[in-house]
């Protein structure tokens, strides 16, 4: 078996340097010898099989379970080096892609109830874990860096600044936020640019402390947060707006979603939508991901965005590609998951902590090695609803600082 496992691995490994120790004590390297030197064990034969068997699932698995030990470097090194190989997955693992490929639209066929599910397995783990790691005002998505050393709560009030300058928001229009996550964004839009928000979750966790947001900064009024389907709510509404939730809406529903915004905005109305991309085309999610983190989660290409928003009605006024902006979001929460571990570990345990250090660590090297992105996609239905260049962007963004600055410090999660 080590002799196999060499051979494959030096298959994929052409780039950088591994070395690995097999559970009888072999060693081997993988690689040109470039970069940093990175060192992992196999603690056990079962181990072994599985990464040979299906290594795209077997590497979070065995990290996970503690079964591969990283000797030398991180496990943010190792991926660093996996995904950085000029084969994107292992060229033996081919056929387990395609045979996921073929049931993809079964794993993603969300339906409300399988929605709700879905989102309460990750959403709704324990708020104090996501307070660990993200910024002050909870925004659980790519946030909008102007240099690599822009801090993350600065970075993401300029995401919030940059969405809504794309709405053109005025005050007292009608807004839908789907999937508000902790409210950050709505709060934003309610209490800087003077909107009348609706945020819609499935996440009881998020919900609850949004609307304790809202009543402490006495934006109830302005600021209402609701355990809903997005299928479910009636509009109209003058703008809509949704950042890291399409991510959840499966293939199958891309026309339900999109005809349903179309249904509920206002015919003079701008909709936003921020979501995470991937640059190669239709794909399966990372079976890992799929089974431990975002089950029915799916990141699509636009070319399976697109044909959806034609079919819909709405017309595509402007897309912005980002592109490195989540490799540093994700850097900067894996820095501050990790600083803060003995926390995370106390809220659940030591396996917990690996999975999520292995999740933080992959998708950040999807970002920095593998050239996935975030798209944002400004739709209307009328080709005047939004100006004509994209010069407007700076004077909407700069009246929004403004207000911020009007407005009094940085919004804080309640009880902070």
């Amino acid at each position: 078996m080590d002799r196999l496992l060499r051979f494959l691995l030096s298959q994929f490994i052409r780039k950088g340097s591994v070395t690995f120790t097999t559970p009888t004590g072999a060693r081997f390297t993988c690689g040109d010898g470039t970069g940093q030197p990175v060192s992992v064990r196999i603690l056990d034969h079962a181990s072994e099989r599985h990464l040979l068997f299906d290594p795209e699932l077997a590497l979070g698995e065995i990290y996970t379970d503690g079964t591969l030990v990283m000797e030398q470097g991180s496990i943010a090194d190792l991926l660093a080096v996996a995904m950085d190989q000029p084969d994107m997955m292992p060229r033996w693992s081919g056929l387990m892609w395609w045979a996921r490929y073929l049931v993809r639209h079964l794993q993603q066929f969300n339906s409300q109830w399988r929605s709700k599910r879905n989102v309460a397995r990750h959403y709704d783990l324990d708020a104090r874990l996501y307070r660990l790691f993200l910024d002050a005002d909870m925004q659980y998505s790519c946030a909008y860096f102007d240099t690599p050393d822009t801090s993350l709560d600065d970075a993401q009030l300029a995401k919030k600044r940059h969405i809504a300058a794309k709405l053109l928001v005025k005050p007292n229009q009608r807004i839908l936020d789907i999937g508000c996550g902790w409210g950050g964004l709505g709060l934003y839009l309610a209490g800087v640019a003077g909107a009348n928000v609706t945020g819609v979750t499935l996440s009881k966790e998020q919900l609850g402390v949004a609307n304790a947001r809202a009543s402490e900064m006495g934006l109830s009024d302005r600021a209402k947060f609701l355990l809903q389907d997005y299928r479910a709510v009636p509009g109209p509404f003058d703008r809509i707006v949704s950042v890291g939730m399409f991510e959840h809406v499966g293939v199958d529903f891309y026309d339900t979603y999109f005809r349903h915004c179309a249904d509920v905005l206002a015919d003079d109305g701008v909709m936003l939508l921020h979501a995470i991309g991937r640059p190669e085309g239709p794909g399966i999610t990372n079976p890992w991901v799929a089974k431990y983190i975002f089950p029915g989660g799916y990141i699509p290409a636009l070319s399976e965005v697109l044909p959806a928003i034609e079919r819909s009605g709405l017309l595509v006024d402007d897309i912005e590609i980002l592109r490195i902006h989540y490799a540093y979001t994700l850097k900067a929460w894996r820095e501050r998951f990790l600083a803060h571990r003995a926390e995370a570990a106390r809220l659940f345990d030591e396996r917990f902590v690996r999975m999520w250090e292995f999740y933080l660590a992959a998708s950040e090297m999807a970002f920095s090695k593998q050239a996935t992105m975030v798209f944002q996609i400004q739709l209307s239905k009328k080709q005047g609803a939004v100006p004509i260049t994209r010069d407007y962007l700076v004077r909407e963004e700069a009246r929004l600082r403004a207000a911020e600055a009007a407005n009094g410090p940085p919004l804080r999660l309640a009880g902070e």
